[in-house]
Order: structure tokens, then sequence, then C-alpha cells
């Protein structure tokens, strides 16, 4: 019975292997979006009381550039090591990550 479910999972993982880089695209944009609420918040507070010029030159560095560069650096790193993965693992993982990123988000009320 366990052997059965491992394969069937497997089956499932190596499904899902083609669409490797879009998943970790998928992964890693979600994160992002689920911490970029608590990163901007501390950002306000650290720059509260400075010119609106500063506050809207360093918004836009953190949201266009660095997250853009966050997704472009992290997005292959993510997917080699999705791909490296047993298929099992790999479905395993996929699953855990998207279920952890929706209850944070449901958690912190970003749904």
């Amino acid at each position: 019975m366990f052997d059965q479910l491992v394969a069937i999972i497997a089956q499932l993982g190596n499904m899902l292997r083609p669409w490797a880089f879009d998943i970790a695209t998928a992964m890693v944009v979600c994160l992002i979006l689920v911490f970029s609420a608590d990163v901007n918040r501390l950002l306000r507070r650290h720059l509260l009381g400075h010119s609106f010029v500063l506050r809207t030159f360093v918004f836009i560095i953190i949201n266009a550039f660095g997250y853009g560069l966050l997704i472009v650096k992290a997005t292959p790193w993510v997917a080699r090591h999705i791909v490296a993965m047993p298929s099992h693992w790999m479905f395993l993982l996929i699953m855990t990550m998207f279920i952890f990123i929706g209850y944070w988000a449901q958690r912190n009320n970003q749904s």
C-alpha cells in the first residue's frame, strides 16, 4: 500500500517536472508577495520623517528593482533544486510550499 502511494506521488512529480521553472517562478513570486507587506511596513516605519522623494525612491528601488532582481536570480536556483529532487519529494515539497504560502497569506489577511 505504501509503495503504491509513493509510486502515485512520484508519477505526479514526474508530471510536474517539465514545468519546474514555472513552478519555481510562482513560488518565488508568491513568497515575495506574502512577505512584501511586512518589508514595506518596516521600510515605512524606518523612513518616517524623511522626505517624500527619498521615501518614493526607496520604495521604487526595493519594489521594482529589489524584488525583480530577487525573482530573476532566485528562480533558476529554486528550479535547479526542484529538478534535482526525486519526483516524490519534489511533488511533496511543491504542495507543502503552496499550502504554507496560502496559510501564511490567510493568517495575515493577504488573500
